[in-house]
């Protein structure tokens, strides 16, 4: 294996990160009837940014 395959699975291995986290907050909202939107939407962010995986937050998928 080498330098460059490392790159590789490290960038599939974030992208499920962030599908996983997106996952959550879906799951998160509808079990609460989107009350604490903003709360789980804020918490998401700081948990994505302490992990590296600060993102646009203007993407459509977001919204």
């Amino acid at each position: 294996m080498g330098i460059f395959d490392r790159f590789k699975h490290q960038a599939r291995d974030k992208a499920k990160a962030k599908d996983m986290s997106d996952a959550t907050e879906r799951r998160i909202n509808e079990k609460t009837g989107g009350k604490y939107e903003d709360q789980v939407d804020a918490a998401q962010q700081r948990a994505e940014g302490t992990l590296g995986m600060d993102r646009d937050r203007d993407r459509p998928d977001q919204q």
